[in-house]
């Protein structure tokens, strides 16, 4: 029986171990592993929700064991530091717990097939002061390490009464930068009906800091214009064609003059500082020495998603540097880690049966950038419409809900899927707003 080992449990890692589960693993066909470091899946576009507190892991996560156990594929908690390509191994750190005491040995696990969906981590660039300073979104665990300290700063604000405001800087543009600025207005106003009468919407203060000429680069003008103008509305001060050059405990030092031109430099003050400006693979796919790779540390790989070093090793998702016929390369976002999933169990079947792999070709389906309970703009249909087709405000946030619902649809199920949005439907109107701890 064969071993297909799946390395990272994100969006894309997650949908293709349900699908070979159901597909190998249900009728002993083979063996599927599914391995991560976290034991709790969260959809990575949500993660700004888990840091302001409207979302909570320890309700709306999927506990991966528990999946595991009912979508027949094992699971196993640990982080890859280590390839053999000789032997098919994959080598897992050991996992200690908060003591320091040994929960796991360093552990090695054979696989016939390998599929690399190890995700993306936040590219800080090497700018001095940044890592020691802010705060990442990569992880649910970086997301919920935010939200305690948010927490105590509301608690703070709220307690000085009206003498001061909380100041927040965001490092980023993108979409997680204007989703994490949009959803901070949201849940401040909440606090008035949980014991911080004091603190609302006006006494926050937030910068978001962009390099480029504009906010979300990777959109068409007219949603970035259109989510502009909504920031403004909220308070955002939106700081475009600003570079940071470095970060203290005090904020981050930017400036707005070429770059090696510091001489208009100023300290952009903040009490939490967030950093989500550019991604990259993570480091040890590099330090490996195996694959071959981009300067994002992405592995290359052939039309097929096979890398170019070995065709028993699929790679998807943001870690996957795939360039398309066009010369282009296909941008690392949620819905193309559900399109490699769905070609990679594909060609995982096809080549069972001895027929030829297909190729992978990235179809754009369009981009949405909610803004809380403000507002939503996008386009859809992009490779039909090049992004000409404008949509925003209730049809705009149905389908952007319609988004994470097929993504529940793809790992549970319809059935199962139906059963989870109605227990969180019930959940919302019984449990706070937000998580308050």
């Amino acid at each position: 029986m064969q071993t297909i080992v799946i390395v990272g449990g994100g969006a894309g890692g997650l949908e293709l171990a349900t699908q070979l589960g159901h597909k190998f693993g249900k009728k002993k066909l083979a063996s599927i592993i599914l391995v991560d470091r976290n034991r709790t899946h969260i959809w990575k576009p949500l993660l700004h929700e888990v840091a302001t507190g409207s979302l909570d892991i320890n309700t709306d996560g999927v506990v991966y064991r528990a999946h595991s156990s009912a979508h027949y594929y094992q699971f196993q908690l640990g982080t890859m530091i280590g390839l053999d390509q000789q032997s098919k191994c994959v080598q897992l750190q050991a996992l200690f717990d908060e003591e320091g005491q040994e929960v796991l040995p360093e552990r090695q696990l054979t696989y016939d097939t390998l599929v690399m969906a190890v995700g993306s981590v936040s590219n800080d660039f090497g700018t001095p002061g940044i890592a020691e300073h802010s705060y990442f979104l990569d992880s649910h665990e970086q997301a919920s390490r935010f939200h305690r300290a948010l927490l105590n700063q509301f608690m703070r604000t709220n307690q000085q009464s009206s003498d001061g405001d909380l100041k927040l800087a965001i490092v980023g543009g993108g979409a997680t930068g204007v989703e994490l600025a949009a959803e901070l207005y949201h849940v401040a106003d909440l606090l008035k009906i949980y014991g911080m009468p004091d603190m609302s919407a006006k006494r926050l203060k937030i910068d978001l800091i962009e390099a480029g000429p504009r906010i979300l680069p990777a959109l068409p003008e007219r949603i970035a214009g259109a989510a502009r103008v909504e920031l403004a509305k909220l308070g955002v001060s939106v700081k475009e064609r600003v570079r940071v050059t470095s970060a203290n405990e005090k904020g981050f030092f930017a400036s707005s003059g070429a770059a090696d031109d510091d001489s208009d430099e100023q300290l952009i003050t903040a009490d939490l500082m967030v950093w989500a400006a550019g991604v990259k693979a993570p480091d040890f796919i590099s330090q490996l020495d195996f694959f071959e790779t981009n300067r994002s540390g992405q592995i290359i790989v052939k039309q097929t998603l096979q890398s170019t070093v070995d065709n028993q090793v699929y790679v998807i998702g943001d870690c996957c540097a795939c360039e398309q016929p066009d010369g282009s390369w296909v941008p690392p976002r949620a819905q193309s880690a559900h399109q490699m999933a769905s070609l990679v169990y594909d060609n995982i079947v096809l080549s069972a049966q001895d027929k030829p792999l297909r190729n992978y070709v990235y179809k754009d389906h369009g981009s949405l950038v909610n803004l809380s309970k403000y507002s939503t703009v996008g386009s859809l249909m992009g490779n039909l419409t090049q992004g000409s087709m404008f949509v925003e405000g209730r049809l705009a946030r149905l389908v952007y809900i319609s988004l994470y619902r097929m993504h529940q649809v793809a790992i549970h199920g319809w059935f199962k899927a139906a059963a989870v949005m109605l227990a969180q439907k019930i959940g919302s109107a019984v449990k706070p707003k937000m998580k308050l701890h």
